[in-house]
């Protein structure tokens, strides 16, 4: 097999893989052989193989020799953990982008993910409304530039997710996020390096204690 086709054949593994995670298809404790998720997929054991391995390296699972691969559990412990380093990364790079007086066409992506979240809570489109979530916060890390903090930080993100996905019917509408995502983009516009990086500092540590609320208050320890 071409080393190309190898490539694809194991990042699309990878992506179909990390969905049903995030998504909770293959929810906290699924476990299954290697043979049994590439027929899931539809595909030889050798890519599949290679993503988990992958996947494992990101905390989403675990290879347990001779008895296949069980999808990680998240706490609420982890949570704390997850949004205490996020709230100390992440509000520096929306301040370094608004140092960096980036161009409206640079920032369009921002404000497509901005405003298709909006468009979602109008819909009370919940799933909708989490994409676009997670596109605007990757698009910054596009944005700033640091591959490896790219990479460390979307894989918390997808812990976050998983978590987000199970709770986000719990709680109320998400509109305190609308706002606080339109105001870090319109501090990021201006160039105001302060005032992006405490928005987005105040963003992260407001929406990590909803969601722990929510887990302590339904008595959710695992998921």
């Amino acid at each position: 097999m071409p080393m190309t086709n190898k490539v694809t054949r194991v990042e699309n593994a990878y992506a179909r893989l990390k969905k049903e995670i995030r998504t909770n298809r293959m929810p906290s404790g699924f476990q299954a052989t290697e043979p049994e998720i590439a027929l899931r997929l539809g595909m030889s054991r050798t890519p599949v193989r290679e993503a988990l391995i992958r996947l494992e390296s990101e905390g989403l699972v675990e290879i347990i020799p001779r008895r296949g691969v069980r999808v990680l559990p998240i706490n609420i412990n982890d949570m704390k953990e997850i949004y205490e380093i996020l709230t100390s990364l992440e509000p520096d790079v929306a301040g370094n982008i608004a140092a960096k007086n980036p161009t409206e066409t640079e920032l369009r992506p921002l404000e497509e993910a901005a405003s298709d979240m909006e468009a979602a809570l109008e819909q009370e489109d919940l799933d909708t409304w989490a994409d676009a979530d997670d596109r605007f916060h990757h698009h910054m890390l596009d944005l700033h530039g640091n591959r490896r903090l790219r990479e460390f930080v979307l894989a918390l993100n997808d812990q976050v997710h998983r978590t987000r996905i199970v709770t986000l019917r719990l709680r109320d509408k998400p509109m305190k996020s609308n706002k606080e995502h339109r105001e870090i983009l319109e501090h990021i516009r201006r160039g105001d390096a302060d005032a992006a990086r405490n928005a987005f500092r105040t963003h992260r540590k407001r929406a990590g204690q909803e969601l722990i609320s929510c887990l302590e208050k339904f008595r959710i320890t695992n998921l």
